[in-house]
């Protein structure tokens, strides 16, 4: 028996499928719009973060030192008169970082203490009008890194201890409530509004890096709103995810992850020695093996490595950080066929160290630290290897196949002799050349 239906309900549900596609198909449409934005960040591996400001002329603690009572505010503040930026040089800047290989380079147009390194037209500190050097830091940066092509980031910071509207300034006071003065938090949310606006207009960033989001919520900061103005000037630009909920990808700070987040796009933001900026009296600086384990162990993840230096407030970069740099950037050159453009490795357990892979997954970068020689050995492995390259010589290695059962689906152990005659100064790389895209055994050995 067929049952009639009112042709109202009819009616109501052909608009409810409507709909319903229409809400899907959206969905998908800004999901591959934000996945094709996020390519070149996919890509890139490689980014070097700037911490430079006031902090760096007497070498402490950035914002936080006046924050922990480390030194008193007005101290602390002094130190603009000191910030000359006079042998500071952007043009070497960008080919330092050009020479790293990074792809993108974050700087703090403003930490927590307020001072904007451009010339801000809203009433507080910048670097034009309160410290020595009296001019706009930002403007020849950013044309500098636009010379070498490398993409320009922005770091800026939400909160604003210094900035009189702002209710928190330190970690035991406050100046007000804003369920009290309301016309006071408005007035600070037009501030913060107007100078990334500022930013926005005037050097167009290619990365937003915000900080300081978990004082407020999402609606007190306007979050939707940022994200939304700075989409309006430049739609390619990408967010990290310190706005609330509003960013592209996410920043884990100093702490690397053990298993590979979840996260579509990553990036471990990392100090080359244990401080931000300057700080003369931290000679704990990680040594190039250190950092090239630390970045490869990241994209060997799927994720970026955001390194960071701090130069001194006349614009110099310690030698202890240019040491790193280059020699990463030697490293780089050599074996950057293995990082750049590249996707996540092997999943754990096929082999005992990092990997990546081209996007095709016909090819396969194994990693070895320098002291490696003898057998390793790849697990799981389906395809047959057509050939093993030592990336950046003229070198080929010789692999044999273990355990093999002619009747069983389950693969032999890869074992691939390095000789000693092939190590790198700090990680070797090895090239698996496949007869298809990558075909993984993932069980546990039994005949199924």
């Amino acid at each position: 028996m067929i049952k009639k239906y009112p042709f109202k309900n009819i009616l109501i549900v052909a608009l409810l499928i409507l709909f319903t596609n229409e809400a899907r198909a959206q969905q998908k449409t800004n999901a591959d719009s934000i996945r094709s934005k996020m390519q070149w960040f996919a890509d890139a591996k490689l980014g070097i973060f700037i911490h430079w400001g006031m902090y760096s002329v007497n070498g402490i603690d950035e914002s936080w030192s006046f924050y922990n009572k480390k030194i008193s505010h007005a101290d602390y503040m002094k130190q603009m008169k000191g910030f000359t930026a006079s042998k500071y040089n952007p043009e070497e800047w960008a080919a330092l970082i050009k020479e790293t290989g990074a792809r993108y380079a974050v700087i703090t147009t403003k930490h927590h203490d307020g001072m904007a390194l451009w010339p801000t037209k809203q009433k507080h500190f910048n670097v034009v009008a309160n410290t020595a050097a009296k001019r706009d830091v930002l403007q020849p940066f950013y044309a500098a890194l636009d010379q070498q092509g490398i993409k320009k980031g922005a770091y800026f910071s939400l909160l604003d201890w210094s900035h009189p509207d702002y209710p928190g300034f330190l970690k035991d006071s406050n100046r007000y409530k804003i369920a009290e003065e309301p016309a006071r938090w408005q007035r600070f949310q037009q501030f913060f509004q107007s100078q990334i606006n500022e930013i926005n207009t005037a050097y167009k960033p290619d990365l937003w890096w915000f900080d300081g989001d978990w004082e407020k919520s999402a609606d007190e900061w306007q979050s939707e709103k940022v994200r939304a103005q700075i989409l309006a000037i430049k739609p390619t630009a990408i967010i990290n995810g310190r706005l609330q909920g509003y960013g592209d990808y996410e920043t884990p700070e100093q702490n690397f992850p053990v298993t590979k987040p979840k996260f579509n796009w990553w990036e471990l933001c990392m100090t080359t020695n244990n401080n931000w900026g300057y700080h003369p009296d931290d000679s704990a600086y990680k040594t190039p093996f250190e950092v090239i384990t630390i970045f490869v162990d990241a994209v060997s993840n799927g994720g970026n490595l955001l390194l960071d230096i701090g130069p001194k407030g006349d614009g110099t970069i310690p030698p202890e950080q240019i040491h790193i740099l280059k020699e990463l950037g030697k490293w780089n050159k050599k074996n950057g066929e293995a990082i750049f453009g590249t996707i996540a490795g092997l999943p754990q357990g096929h082999f005992y160290g990092p990997s990546t892979m081209s996007k095709d997954s016909m090819t396969v970068y194994l990693f070895l630290p320098a002291q490696t020689s003898g057998n390793v050995m790849v697990k799981g492995l389906v395809n047959d290897i057509k050939d093993i390259e030592v990336v950046g010589t003229a070198q080929h290695l010789q692999h044999k196949v273990v355990g093999k059962i002619s009747w069983s689906p389950v693969p032999g152990l890869v074992f691939i002799n390095v000789l000693a005659s092939v190590k790198d100064e700090y990680m070797t790389v090895l090239k698996l050349t496949l007869d298809k895209p990558v075909k993984l055994y993932r069980g546990q050995g039994g005949l199924n």
